[in-house]
């Protein structure tokens, strides 16, 4: 029988490397996946990096592989879908790891389809950009959160989904431009979309409501919570998570 608290387990790593997070968050998939602990959401902030979904082209790419060096750019092929992002600081980055099974809000069957899942993600990044003044949609078939459009200005792309489901348990998640610099966004094509840009909370928000990683990931967490239907419980610390069982 699977566990359903009426909680999810929240923890922010800050900034850390791609490499070692994803060890952090393989850890908390094989936790979750045993009924140890309860769904999670890992925030973080990661130094600049590339990563390439299960349906990326190594054409979206366009940095040669010597300026990604000379940058210090790291570039990792994960499981996750969608093709190239990047990561960055500015940017908050999230991974949900969430066993579709339990208790969640629009599950018709016996779990939540992917597509519902990658919905409720987006409906969390919406309420936090609205917190900040920022209106923003959907678009179909382009999975993320967007601008929306104004006389001759097209869509903005403000926020990346990607995830993967292993055994009923989400992993990866979504990238929300804070206060990202946009020009390492000239690295990629990305998400492989060339006619659109992408763009901040920092360069869309009201002037009264700037936005910070901190007041960002508040917003993210309350909202993540409301959308989900669930109380955040903040973690202090990976052993602290990985020994509070549900």
């Amino acid at each position: 029988m699977r566990r359903s608290s009426m909680h999810i387990n929240l923890l922010n790593l800050g900034r850390t490397p791609y490499r070692e997070a994803m060890v952090i968050q393989q850890h908390v998939i094989d936790a979750r996946k045993q009924n140890l602990i309860g769904d999670t959401l890992l925030m973080v902030e990661h130094p600049p990096v590339l990563t390439l979904g299960r349906n990326a082209h190594r054409s979206n790419v366009l940095a040669s592989d010597e300026i990604l060096t000379m940058r210090g750019v790291d570039l990792h092929e994960v499981n996750r879908g969608g093709d190239v992002t990047y990561h960055g600081p500015g940017q908050l980055v999230g991974y949900p790891i969430i066993d579709l099974r339990g208790d969640l809000p629009s599950k018709k069957g016996p779990h939540l389809g992917p597509v519902d899942y990658v919905r409720l993600l987006e409906e969390a990044l919406i309420r936090t950009c609205g917190d900040f003044g920022v209106m923003t949609q959907r678009i179909c078939k382009l999975t993320g959160v967007w601008t929306m459009a104004g006389g001759s200005i097209p869509e903005k792309k403000i926020a990346a989904i990607g995830v993967h489901v292993s055994q009923g348990v989400t992993s990866h998640g979504f990238a929300l431009n804070v206060t990202t610099d946009l020009r390492d966004f000239d690295w990629i094509i990305p998400c492989g979309i060339a006619d659109r840009p992408v763009t901040s909370l920092e360069l869309e928000a009201d002037s009264d409501r700037e936005p910070t990683m901190e007041s960002a990931s508040n917003s993210t967490a309350r909202n993540f919570g409301r959308v989900f239907e669930r109380q955040m419980l903040w973690c202090e610390s990976v052993d602290q998570l990985l020994t509070t069982h549900v």
